[in-house]
């Protein structure tokens, strides 16, 4: 199935989260994994973690003001351009955002300053927003 082609069914998260960067031989922090969503990454050059804004302390590096748009999954690793459908809309109305992807579906982080016209764009292209 080619999932730009129909509209996608997402819902908002409640509350702000937080990208963080850490070095790269650091330990997984406790406050990184609290709440109700959080992801955590290593790779050689960093870890980055995502979550809750209120759990970040003052002197740790990130990118505060980011609001969830969780895409109502699962969907098959069969399907092209799930996250296509959402990303390219986005990017010719001028919004970044930062992706997490899980096993059963996909995270699209959005700042709060751009969820208004985020939330409008994908509407316009027939995506159903909660």
């Amino acid at each position: 199935m080619n999932a730009t082609r129909k509209g996608l069914r997402l819902s908002m998260l409640e509350g702000q989260v937080s990208v963080c960067r850490l070095d790269p031989s650091s330990g997984i922090p406790n406050w990184a994994v609290t709440g109700g969503l959080f992801s955590v990454t290593r790779t050689a050059e960093e870890l980055s973690v995502v979550c809750p804004e209120s759990a970040v302390p003052e002197d740790i590096r990130c990118e505060k003001g980011w609001r969830v748009l969780k895409l109502e999954g699962p969907f098959e690793f069969s399907e092209v351009g799930v996250l296509a459908s959402l990303t390219a809309p986005l990017a010719e109305a001028g919004i970044a955002i930062f992706a997490i992807s899980t096993f059963d579906t996909d995270y699209v982080l959005v700042k709060k300053e751009r969820l208004d016209l985020a939330v409008a764009t994908l509407r316009d292209r027939h995506h159903e927003v909660l």
